[in-house]
Parts: C-alpha cells; sequence; structure tokens
C-alpha cells in the first residue's frame, strides 16, 4: 500500500453524476494506493500508524500529537494512480497497482482500521472520477509505503 497524507484544515471530495460530497474539518487527506502483494494486515498496520501519526503541532510547535490527539478527522479517498510507474516512455505503467474488485476490499478494510481506531473517517467512492479540495495545513504531507521487497 501506498499513502500520500496531508494534513488538512479542511478537505472535501464530490463524487460523480450529482452525489452528495463528503467533507472534513481538521484532519488527514489520506490518499490511498493499494499495490500487488497488499493484504489486510498491511491495511490494519498502516491504519494504526495513520491515526498515530505524530504530525500535528504541540503548543511550542514541534510535531507531537496524532490525529487521535487532536481528535481529527479522515478523508480516505482510493488513488490507484500512487502505483503508475513512469520509468520508461511518457505514459504511467500501472501494472503494480491491485486489479480493482481486489484492491476495493483492501481499501475498505483500511479506512475501516482508522475508524475503528476512533477516527471519523469519510471516503471517497472507489473506482470514480471525483474532484478533491483541501486546504494543507503547513503544508504537512507524508508518504507512507508499505514494506515489500
Amino acid at each position: 500500500m501506498r499513502l500520500v497524507i496531508q494534513r488538512v484544515l479542511r478537505a472535501s471530495v464530490s463524487l460523480p453524476r450529482g452525489g452528495p460530497s463528503r467533507s472534513i474539518g481538521r484532519g488527514l487527506l489520506v490518499l490511498v494506493g493499494v499495490g500487488r502483494g497488499d493484504t489486510e494486515a498491511v491495511a490494519a498496520k498502516l491504519a494504526e500508524k495513520t491515526a498515530n501519526l505524530r504530525i500535528f503541532s504541540n503548543e511550542q510547535g514541534k510535531f507531537d500529537l496524532s490525529l487521535l490527539d487532536v481528535k481529527g478527522s479522515a478523508l480516505v479517498v482510493s488513488q490507484f494512480t500512487l502505483f503508475g510507474d513512469c520509468g520508461r516512455g511518457r505514459r504511467p505503467d500501472f501494472t503494480a497497482a491491485m486489479a480493482p474488485e481486489m484492491a476495493e476490499p483492501l481499501y475498505r478494510a483500511y479506512a475501516d482500521a482508522v475508524a475503528r481506531l476512533g477516527v471519523t473517517v469519510e471516503r471517497g467512492e472507489f473506482g470514480a472520477l471525483m474532484q478533491v479540495e483541501l486546504v494543507n495545513d503547513g503544508p504537512v504531507t507524508i508518504w507512507i509505503e508499505s514494506g515489500r521487497p
């Protein structure tokens, strides 16, 4: 799994075909890519890391507080393009991304695991074209990848 985590003051996702938008206030926008070889155990481990990642500032301005500490929310959006390999040619190669029918349950498992830790979670729609808006706080952007060879 690959996660791009952005600390936000607010974020929202607009769904296709006029579906309702989903939004959060202070918290994290998490873009989730699921790769070949990922498992529910990987999803659970990264969910725990996300909820406890100390990237919010304390009173002295130091990164010392987690999403749980600040009682923030998470907007979790699937993004298979995180597995785009641009090493050859001009078109990204997405063969490292897991097939959608297998990736969707792992994306859901990740979001569910974050919620079970006590975080309010909003989600995008898996596999849909969406418009994501955010106000990055800092800016702070962190990349996390599961430890596969």
